[in-house]
């Protein structure tokens, strides 16, 4: 579930990259879920 999140996160952000969408607002999303993704790993979940 939470790598389907993360795949659908990654896809709005190239699009925000490429159309210049939503502004700042999908980069500090973007830095949420990676800051989540990292704290999973070393948790070893």
């Amino acid at each position: 579930m939470l790598w389907t999140i993360i795949a659908i996160l990654l896809i709005i952000w190239i699009a925000g990259l490429l159309l210049d969408l939503a502004g700042g607002l999908i980069h500090l999303i973007l830095i949420i879920v990676v800051v989540v993704v990292i704290i999973r790993i070393v948790r070893g979940k």
